[in-house]
């Protein structure tokens, strides 16, 4: 199948939007894993003082998960889908978060603006068109102490992995979105994470745009080998981070 891009990909989200909450509050270990990641930044807590960026925030799950990890830090959550946003921009949030509608890729001209602390992008580098060009723009948005955290379905490379991750979406996932009407998203979305980097490439990735201190870290459950936290910083500098 070809995969969805951009503004078929945005319209896809905001036909979702009305159901998205109820499918991933199935997924066992889904917001638990999300706060494990946003701790995974190695921030100190509470974050007073720090700006982060929470890249492809959705409909505010891991916006939920840095206000859990980092609450008194400032989180511009952004997102290219508005139907997402909207869900996310309903729920209660203290005022150190705003949102903002823009793509990756289109940051700069929605007025989000560097240098952040730190960026966590969840479920988002397999689903831009050109997975460089935002890794270069997180770099950039990023201060010289900034830390990245990406939570992502990232395999493993083992067969074993792949069979899973397929059986879960053809056997549960599948069946239950095209009934809701939202099939073609949740196929590109399965589809995504077969064609996408195994881990140590997404690693690999981060390091040829200027990361360093890499690490690629499981999640625990039945995802163990599927989703990954892959942590890095810009390289060349003091990290400000908690030890």
């Amino acid at each position: 199948m070809t995969l969805l891009r951009d503004a078929d990909l945005a319209t896809a989200f905001d036909h979702a939007a009305q159901s998205y909450d109820t499918l991933v509050a199935a997924n066992p270990g889904y917001h638990a894993h999300l706060r494990r990641s946003a701790r995974r930044l190695g921030l100190p807590r509470p974050g007073t003082g720090l700006r982060v960026l929470d890249l492809g925030c959705g409909t505010g799950a891991s916006t939920a998960a840095l206000c859990a990890a980092l609450p008194g830090a400032g989180i511009t959550a952004v997102d290219a889908s508005a139907g997402m946003l909207q869900r996310a921009a309903a729920k209660p949030w203290p005022a150190n978060v705003r949102f903002v509608c823009a793509p990756a890729e289109g940051l700069a001209e929605a007025g989000v603006e560097g240098p952040f602390d730190a960026v966590f992008a969840a479920y988002l580098f397999r689903n831009v068109s050109d997975p460089d060009a935002v890794l270069s723009t997180v770099h950039g948005l990023l201060a010289p102490h900034g830390r990245l955290a990406v939570h992502e379905y990232t395999l493993s490379g083992r067969p074993a992995h792949r069979a899973v991750w397929t059986a879960v979406c053809r056997g549960l996932v599948l069946p239950v979105a095209t009934a809701l009407g939202d099939g073609e998203l949740y196929r590109h979305l399965w589809r995504s994470v077969v064609d996408f980097d195994t881990v140590d490439a997404f690693a690999d990735r981060l390091r040829v745009h200027g990361f360093d201190q890499v690490r690629a870290l499981p999640l625990p459950g039945w995802q163990t080998g599927i989703t990954h936290t892959v942590v890095g910083r810009r390289a060349g500098t003091t990290a400000r981070a908690a030890r």
